[in-house]
Order: structure tokens, then C-alpha cells, then sequence
């Protein structure tokens, strides 16, 4: 079903059978296309969102009025350049922008909610596979992606090696660490302990666990950001509270009247993430996250997923990234040259923390152009599209 010139879902009456071995039928998938298909179909560049974000990528998003959050990467001349390439971006599977997820309505009119099963970065993966069969798409020219982003770019290689000619995962790793499904489950705690949860069933009761969501969205949203970042954008700053005042006096959680800059950041930074996101999604994803782990079928070992692999790799790192560190960056570039694949790793110097992939960082736009420049050399692929197709297969 088109939805606008550049967003589309599509319901899959078959469904798509979850690693739980839940049934997940119809299958619906979100997602916005740029560009034009070339008429080998050879041209797809899919671009994976992390946990908080959604298909629009290039695009003015509905619900907030805000650009695209990779508006400066993907479009006409930029480093994906939609002028040689169809672009992909695709609302996972758990989602609430579209695709299927808690908020889905089921038969019986009710929302899926917290009886949504169990999803994995595997599952999220197969469905946009399923996806590009239902457009008639048998091969990615790349798959691109930062954060989750970049582990559903690795989990398309370990699944479907055949279907991918490069890949670049950004700002990622090949599992989810101890520290990181610590900070994820102090995030889901907050939401789940909100009154206004209900259970996971909030929605009966007319309301929305706010205050849980936006807590969980400052809680992660500290581990985006880097110690320098904060001191450069904010330091000790404060200002006045803008909570109107009881009675004359400030209110309680002021503490006299005057909150730090960084606070008010991350104020706002949770309440316009709850006008956005659902709860459940949350819940969700962020377990899907936990969950991932490359080497997991394959006893610990991370190169097996990737012996006799073709796909071109380049991965991306940043200095400051303390959530997924250049450590995690080494030791898959070390695996995959124990498999013999083609990689590439570069690590860009940078204050900006985790969030440095979605920012304008000038060393992370060569490294993209370079990269994508050098596939289609050595692929011999071919950048003109003849004039007067449509947007969508």
C-alpha cells in the first residue's frame, strides 16, 4: 500500500515464522524508497535504522516535523547517492512506524501489545528479505547501517552472503555486551515501573507510560554521547525551570528553582521521544538488541558465520564511542580476515561519543564515498538508470 511518494507498506498474507516459533501473520513491513530501480535491479543500497529509529531516513519525519535523520548521507549528489542508487530503509520488524510490532492491531481489533512474541536481529533481517522477494530484488549492491544498524548489515552477510556485494557496518559489534544489556534493562525497568504501563496494556486504560519512556530514552540517550561532548555542549550550566510554580515556591524535583543545561537536554530529549515511540516497541527491540550474538551458533567462533563469504566489508569505528567501542570493531575485523573476506576498518577521530554517526563528521562521508566508489569499480557496476521509471518496483 503506497502511503506517499517515497513510503510504502506491503502485508504479506503468509507471514514470517520468528526464531521463537511464533507465527507472525499477515507480515506487515513499512518502509521508504529513494531513487530509482535500475532495470537489472542491481543498484539496491538497504539502509538499516538503530533502536530508536525508523525508515524515514531522508525525509521529513510525519510524526515530528524533524529532517531525516541520515538527510545529510542519502539523497541527490550525497554519499548514497540516490541519483545512482535505489534506496532502501526499512521499519524492523517489532517496530511502531508500520511494520509489525505491539501496536499492530490483531483480529480481534486490539493492539498485539506485550503478547507480541519474542523478536531477534535474525527475525528483523528475514523479513526484509521477504520483503525484497516480494519486490523482486535478489541482491543488495550494499548494506549500510550505524548502531542496530550494523548488526542487521552483519546478520544479511551471515544469512545471506549470496545477496550482498558490500556491506558497511557502523559504529557496532558482533554481540551486545554485558554493560549494554545493563543499561537496557535499567531503561525497560523504568517503563515497566511506571504506573501508567498497566501491564503492557496501557491502552485500555487511556494512557501512556510517559514518565518510563522518557527516563528510558535519557538513560540510553547519556550512553550516546561522549564525557567531552556533554563538558563541550554543556558543562555546568544552568538555568531556570520551566516547571510552573506551586504555590509561590518552585516545585520539588527543581531543587531551588535552577536546573543544569545538561538536565534540560535530556528533559527534552524524553518527552519528544514519547510523542514518537511506543512503550512495547521499546521493550522489544531493546531485548532484540540484548539477544544478538554472531558467534552464538557457532560456538563462540565469529569468523564461521563468514568463511567463503564474498561480500566486500568495510567497518567503521569512532574514538569516543565508549557504548560500542573500537575494541568490538577489531576483533570482528580480526575474525573476518581469519575467514578470508575483504575488509576494510577505519577509525574516524571524534568527540561526539556513539551519536557520531549521525552527525556531520566530514572523515565518515569520504570513508562512505570511497567505499561505495570502489564496489562499484570493482563490481563493474553500472550507474545509469534510464530516465522514466517509477520509485517503487
Amino acid at each position: 500500500m503506497r502511503e506517499s511518494p517515497t513510503s510504502f507498506r506491503v502485508s504479506l498474507a503468509e507471514g514470517l515464522m520468528l526464531e521463537c516459533g511464533a507465527l507472525v501473520a499477515p507480515l506487515d513491513i513499512a518502509y521508504c524508497a529513494y531513487g530509482t530501480l535500475s532495470p537489472q535491479r542491481d543498484n539496491v543500497i538497504l539502509v538499516c535504522h538503530a533502536l530508536t529509529g525508523d525508515q524515514f531516513v531522508a525525509e521529513t519525519h510525519p510524526v515530528t516535523g524533524k529532517p531525516g535523520w541520515w538527510e545529510r548521507l542519502v539523497g541527490p549528489g550525497r554519499a548514497i547517492d540516490t541519483e545512482r542508487y535505489y534506496v532502501l530503509c526499512v521499519n524492523v520488524l517489532g517496530g511502531c512506524m508500520g511494520s509489525s510490532g505491539p501496536r499492530t492491531l490483531r483480529e480481534n481489533g486490539e493492539p498485539w501489545g506485550t503478547d507480541f512474541p519474542p523478536v531477534t536481529i535474525k527475525d528483523m533481517v528475514r523479513a526484509q528479505a521477504r520483503l525484497l522477494d516480494h519486490l523482486g530484488i535478489a541482491r543488495l549492491f550494499a548494506a549500510i547501517g550505524g548502531s542496530m544498524g550494523g548488526m542487521q548489515v552483519l546478520q544479511w552477510v551471515a544469512s545471506f552472503p549470496e545477496r550482498v556485494t558490500a556491506a558497511m557496518p557502523i559504529a557496532t559489534a558482533p554481540f551486545h555486551s554485558a554493560q549494554n544489556i545493563a543499561f537496557n534493562e535499567v531503561s525497560r525497568q523504568a517503563i515497566c515501573g511506571d504506573p501508567d504501563w498497566h501491564g503492557g496494556r496501557y491502552w485500555e486504560h487511556g494512557t501512556v507510560p510517559a514518565m518510563g519512556l522518557a527516563v528510558a530514552r535519557m538513560m540510553a540517550h547519556i550512553t550516546y554521547l561522549s564525557e567531552e561532548a556533554l563538558n563541550q555542549k554543556f558543562g555546568r550550566r544552568t538555568r531556570r525551570d520551566p516547571a510552573p510554580a506551586q504555590g509561590g515556591r518552585a516545585p520539588a524535583c527543581s531543587f531551588f528553582g535552577e536546573i543544569f543545561e545538561v538536565e534540560s537536554y535530556l528533559r527534552h530529549q524524553g518527552s519528544s521521544f514519547v510523542r514518537r515511540f511506543d512503550a512495547n516497541a521499546y521493550l522489544t527491540i531493546s531485548r532484540a538488541l540484548d539477544w544478538f550474538d554472531l558467534s552464538a551458533d557457532y560456538d563462540g567462533d565469529l569468523s564461521a558465520p563468514f568463511r567463503d563469504c564474498e561480500t566486500r566489508f568495510c567497518i567503521i569505528s569512532f574514538t569516543s564511542d565508549w557504548l560500542f567501542p573500537t575494541s568490538q570493531s577489531r576483533l570482528l575485523a580480526r575474525a573476518l580476515n581469519r575467514a578470508g573476506v575483504n575488509v576494510s576498518f577505519v577509525e574516524i577521530e571524534s568527540d561526539r561519543g556513539h551519536d557520531a554517526f549521525l552527525l556531520d563528521e566530514p572523515d565518515l562521508e569520504r570513508t562512505m564515498r570511497g567505499f561505495i566508489a570502489g564496489v562499484s569499480e570493482h563490481a563493474g557496476a553500472s550507474a545509469t538508470l534510464r530516465p522514466g521509471l517509477s520509485h517503487a518496483p
